[in-house]
């Protein structure tokens, strides 16, 4: 086999496939056998802490990245909701009050262009923009958390 080098993605990848062929439990290890592996391939524990931590403070955002899509979500859903609903009784008292429904369908149509434009927002792929979005509504639920937390303490002082 001639001799071929490897970026260091490379060598991640190669090795994640190789580690989950190996272990016969679906791939769950325990955090001794992470130190020897680590120690294994001349990782310091020093380091590995380190990473781990980095790997720990990433999975933390993921998941609330993940809140958040979840949270834009089902806003979008009530939203829609809500318009058909609304709408929906508009257009029925416009056709039986008037027996034409111009005016609720001119509204319908206003509205639809506005969630419309909320549902790409919602699902818009500019990375600057979202990144404001959840910036914005990690600050909101700091601030709810934190006066719940100070609420509670003058609800209930220890």
């Amino acid at each position: 086999m001639p001799e071929e080098s490897y970026t260091q993605d490379d060598v991640q990848q190669i090795l994640q496939l190789a580690i989950a062929r190996q272990s016969p439990d679906g791939g769950e290890f325990s955090r001794p056998q992470l130190l020897e592996m680590a120690s294994e391939l001349g990782i310091s524990p020093e380091n590995l802490q380190i990473a781990e931590q980095q790997w720990l403070s990433r999975q933390g955002e993921f998941k609330e990245r993940q809140l958040f899509d979840d949270y834009r979500r089902t806003t979008l859903k009530q939203n829609f909701i809500r318009y058909i609903i609304v709408n929906s009784f508009l257009i029925l008292l416009n056709l039986v009050i008037f027996k034409s429904a111009d005016l609720s369908l001119s509204i319908a149509l206003l509205w639809g262009l506005g969630l419309a434009l909320k549902a790409w927002q919602t699902y818009e792929t500019n990375e600057e923009k979202y990144q404001q979005a959840f910036q914005k509504w990690r600050l909101r639920k700091q601030i709810g958390q934190s006066i719940t937390t100070a609420v509670d303490k003058l609800i209930n002082p220890r």
